[in-house]
């Protein structure tokens, strides 16, 4: 499978989105932010905590956490974005991860409601292939590059030595 560059472009006026482009933005993520606040609404009577960050609606912890912690199978998620929505564990993970997530909404500006089918169709492939369906995403593989530049494939990892990195 040939590598996938994905670059994002949006209409500016002085610094700023246009109007009519964010609201655009937001119809056309809207089926998958509407699936987030569902699942965060039914978590609501269960714990679940909901505040607005940057532009978008967040619920934490409760149900919302539970289902995280299940999700993928076999696995955990620390937080998961569906639109302008986010899912996340608990408040202090969202403070860490908001920035990656932030990259996700961005995905969902582009890609609207083909995002979800083409990660989960770019994670299968991954899968096929015997490759990690998560960090060989190239929707993941952007999110950290942007927004986690420490964990692109140019960063060493503790104990590994940074050729910049004068040891003393």
């Amino acid at each position: 499978m040939a590598d996938i560059e994905i670059r994002h472009r949006s209409a500016r006026v002085h610094g700023m989105k246009h109007p009519l482009v964010k609201g655009f933005q937001v119809l056309w993520t809207a089926p998958n932010t509407l699936l987030g606040i569902a699942v965060g609404v039914i978590g609501l009577p269960c714990g679940t905590r909901a505040q607005w960050r940057g532009g978008c609606i967040e619920f934490y912890g409760g149900l919302v956490q539970s289902i995280l912690r299940r999700v993928p199978p076999g696995g955990s998620s620390s937080a998961m974005t569906l639109g302008h929505t986010i899912l996340g564990q608990s408040r202090p993970t969202l403070e860490v991860v908001r920035e990656h997530e932030h990259v996700h909404v961005r995905q969902y500006e582009t890609w609207g409601p083909l995002f979800l089918p083409l990660y989960l169709g770019a994670s299968l492939v991954l899968w096929m292939r015997k490759k990690d369906p998560y960090l060989d995403n190239p929707f993941e593989i952007e999110a950290y590059a942007i927004a986690d530049p420490r964990q692109s494939d140019n960063w060493c990892g503790p104990g590994d030595s940074d050729p910049g990195e004068v040891e003393g």
